[in-house]
């Protein structure tokens, strides 16, 4: 599994509803998708979880984006190179 099919994958389990297809990666899918503070740091944990990757609070605003989020975790995750 590469970055983006991970990050769209936890995306979903936190907000299963959610029609990624119709969200753009470079879009705020906080807002978009209304995550809460609880929901996004259970994105964040489960991130960590699936990668081993230590994701800081002060990081948090890199990962406001699907694009965010995939080179966030190309930068730090060996596994996601293609």
């Amino acid at each position: 599994m590469n970055a983006r099919q991970l990050v769209e994958s936890v995306i979903h389990s936190v907000a299963p509803e959610a029609d990624l297809s119709r969200l753009s990666p470079a879009v705020d899918f906080r807002e978009e998708l209304e995550i809460d503070s609880v929901d996004f740091l259970v994105l964040v944990d489960e991130l960590h979880e699936r990668t081993g990757v230590e994701i800081p609070e002060r990081d948090y605003p890199q990962l406001s984006t699907i694009d965010g989020c995939v080179a966030y975790l190309a930068a730090r995750w060996p596994a996601s190179a293609p």
